[in-house]
């Protein structure tokens, strides 16, 4: 099983969940979807993010910026950097995600690849990456469930529930144990691997284990 440690915050991340799934279905490997908090990795192992952003090496940023589009283009994705609201506070959006992942979990037949829960992080990588919409805001949010046919009431009490903040702490805190400092990061077994660009390196992880 290929794990995908993800905060809707990161536009490389979005890349990497383009990407990832057409990668999983050719191998026929299933993906555990992991919602964590990457400011709460920011925080505790990697403040040099905060650093970098504050005094960006400017022909270090353009080049950044040039490589994401070109990433976008081959993924066929909008991708617009950076956004109005920059960073942006993604805390409920990956809360729902956890709650959509575990609504999918308890349904009679089980979708797989917890199905609704990746309809909706797309939907919310699109609002923000793609249409600069502020993910952080309940109206933006709710428009997003509303799109995908999730229940805007049963969505803000269930990202309310203790119980999802515990297990998005829980997510955080064991991506950081693992060796995790950013979104997105996978794992194979044991292997780590970091961002869209390793891709080809988690499918010959993938094939290597099969050996």
């Amino acid at each position: 099983m290929i794990e995908f440690f993800f905060d809707c915050s990161s536009p490389w991340t979005y890349l990497a969940l383009h990407n990832i799934q057409p990668l999983a279905a050719q191998l026929n490997e299933p993906v555990s979807w992991r919602p964590i908090l990457v400011g709460g990795i920011f925080n505790s192992v990697n403040p040099s993010v905060y650093a970098m952003r504050e005094n960006p090496v400017p022909a270090k940023r353009d080049y950044m910026l040039k490589d994401l589009q070109d990433w976008a283009r081959q993924a066929n994705l909008k991708i617009v950097m950076p956004p109005k609201v920059f960073p942006v506070n993604s805390v409920k959006a990956i809360r729902g995600c956890i709650w959509l992942d575990q609504q999918d979990a308890a349904a009679p037949s089980k979708p797989a690849h917890s199905q609704q829960m990746l309809t909706f992080a797309t939907a919310v990588f699109e609002a923000y990456w793609s249409r600069e919409e502020d993910i952080s805001q309940d109206a933006v949010l709710a428009d997003i469930c509303q799109s995908t046919g999730i229940n805007v009431r049963a969505f803000f009490n269930g990202i309310a529930l203790q119980s999802i903040k515990d297990q998005l702490k829980a997510n955080t805190e064991e991506v950081i144990r693992r060796g995790g400092f950013g979104s997105p990061t996978m794992f194979v077994g044991d292997d780590m691997y970091f961002g869209n660009d390793r891709l080809s390196l988690v499918r010959s992880a993938v094939l290597l284990k099969r050996r």
